[in-house]
């Protein structure tokens, strides 16, 4: 009675099938951490841009004109945001777009809001 295995040349082919298999997964695993990564910090710059929005949104005073920039610490890093605030048509009416970076400068989040003008503010 002769029994049967596989040959040399099935196993090769089988392990070779697999391996390919493994390094797809891993390949996978690898994107999906990116993504992860990105996602978080595109989350994180989102709140620091909806707080410096609030923060100008809830202020007595309408910001001034112009640009300001100013550094915030937010998830155990620093975000650098630049706050630029213009007039509408409507001079009771300001725009304000806030926009966050990363430490390497690479822009990661944006947020644009309008709010009233104050009596006494820049735009009024």
């Amino acid at each position: 009675m002769r029994t049967r295995g596989f040959t040399l040349i099935e196993m090769m082919v089988a392990l070779a099938v697999f391996s390919l298999a493994a390094l797809a997964l891993i390949r996978m695993e690898g994107a999906t951490i990116r993504g992860a990564s990105i996602l978080d910090s595109t989350l994180t710059a989102q709140m620091v841009a909806r707080n410096v929005a609030i923060e100008a949104m809830t202020d007595a005073r309408t910001p001034t004109l112009g640009v300001a920039k100013g550094v915030e610490q937010n998830g155990g890093r620093s975000w650098n945001w630049t706050r630029t605030t213009q007039p509408t048509g409507d001079m009771r009416i300001v725009r304000i777009d806030v926009e966050v970076m990363d430490s390497a400068g690479s822009r990661q989040g944006h947020l644009t809001v309008v709010r009233a003008a104050t009596v006494g503010g820049a735009a009024s």
